[in-house]
């Protein structure tokens, strides 16, 4: 289904995407999928308590999955596009799989080390880089309602959210830290066999005999050529620096301090069910202008740092988590429905490469930076600057014509 196709029906008119039997098949692929990484933190928390190391090794072993993602992201849009975005995520997931089994058998002889657990976290974030940009060209070849699709996929991801973690500590509680690895190793199996049928659809690879250099280059002129996509990349990213990295772990420490562990539990579910209602809404509501109404709604985000920062009570913190969930979801359904319907899907996989490795690579950064920071000027302070800075990059989004004046349709 091309986009102009899909600009020749009225969005009311568009069948649902569960009446799509490749689209029921490519959300309980990735359903599962996001449940594994829902599961990942908790079951590898264990395993490097279970090794016998220290609570920094989590650290080195999360950094060990994380950075061949973002080192390798460009490369798996690429080979998507050459490929089949399809037949990348299969081997993805393949992959995954055999990694995550290989870690709950290591610990289930006990004979696990720690270079053990980041060298199998390295092999699992590397497929991860193959499997991610593909997900951007999948949504049109399976659904014509793509927005309605995008919201359900966002409904998915709260849902594994809420639930990965829970079901991961269920199982390192009552089971074994080996148990929760080989119950993420069989998700990422049942992804591959929902994606395994879609493998042949309406997908033809272009340019198999070009270089690798030369198709990465032309996924950087397509992206370069959008001067609202690189934009947005560029705030995004600056935002992702000031809020993303330091506001999550720092609000975390300050949240349990004031409200205990329980209460952040309870803020962070609000902050869950709050993506959820931001899928609903990402479901209906369709405005002229997508982009200028999901910056409209992350300034609920923007936001969510000031509760803690500024000590608020535990209901307007509870309130703040729900709208700064719901701004993000809805965000997200915008922006993915705006790349999907606007970029040409021969080129898709390679320029959602690009927009993935600017949305994530300056994070940890931020993450890193975080501590230090606030020990020189205190948490509190260091949650109301990304406040104001993320309020800024967003006014700044809405100063941009080629953002701002961007419709539904493309020109």
């Amino acid at each position: 289904m091309t986009t102009d196709q899909l600009t020749d029906r009225q969005p009311d008119t568009l069948p649902s995407p569960w009446r799509s039997g490749p689209f029921r098949l490519f959300f309980l692929a990735r359903s599962s999928s996001l449940l594994a990484d829902g599961m990942l933190m908790v079951s590898l928390t264990a395993a490097v308590l279970h090794a016998g190391e220290g609570l920094n090794a989590v650290g080195y072993a999360l950094a060990a999955w994380m950075a061949p993602t973002a080192l390798l992201v460009l490369f798996g849009g690429v080979l998507a596009d050459r490929f089949t975005p399809q037949l990348m995520m299969v081997g993805a997931d393949a992959v995954r799989t055999v990694a995550m089994l290989s870690l709950g058998l290591l610990l289930a002889t006990g004979h696990i080390r720690l270079w053990h657990i980041m060298a199998l976290l390295a092999l699992s974030g590397a497929a991860t880089a193959m499997f991610q940009p593909g997900l951007a060209a999948i949504v049109p070849r399976v659904a014509e309602d793509i927005q309605r699709a995008n919201a359900l996929l966002r409904i998915a991801e709260a849902c594994a959210t809420l639930l990965g973690p829970g079901l991961a500590g269920f199982l390192v509680a009552l089971w074994s830290p080996a148990g929760s690895f080989l119950v993420i190793a069989a998700t990422f199996a049942t992804s591959a066999l929902g994606l395994l049928p879609l493998r042949r659809l309406g997908t033809v690879p272009e340019g198999r005999d070009e270089p690798i250099w030369h198709r990465l280059a032309i996924g950087w002129q397509e992206f370069r050529a959008r001067n609202w996509l690189w934009s947005v990349i560029v705030l995004w990213s600056t935002y992702g620096l000031f809020l993303f990295g330091p506001a999550i772990p720092l609000a975390a420490v300050l949240l349990t301090r004031q409200h205990g562990s329980a209460g952040y539990g309870w803020i962070a579910s609000a902050d869950g069910a709050g993506t959820i209602v931001g899928g609903l809404l990402g479901m209906r509501v369709r405005p002229r202008r997508p982009l200028v109404a999901g910056v409209l709604a992350m300034l609920c985000y923007s936001l969510s740092p000031l509760a803690p920062a500024l000590n608020w009570s535990f209901t307007v913190t509870l309130l703040t988590g729900v709208l700064a969930g719901c701004g993000y979801a809805f965000w997200g359904v915008m922006w993915a429905t705006t790349i999907q319907t606007h970029i040409p899907l021969t080129v898709l996989s390679r320029v959602s490469a690009y927009d993935v490795a600017g949305s994530i690579m300056v994070i940890p950064f931020g993450r890193a930076l975080s501590g230090p920071v606030a020990n020189a000027l205190g948490p509190n302070h260091v949650l109301l600057g990304s406040s104001v800075i993320g309020l800024l990059c967003l006014a700044a989004m809405l100063c941009v014509p080629a953002i701002r004046t961007l419709g539904r349709a493309p020109a």
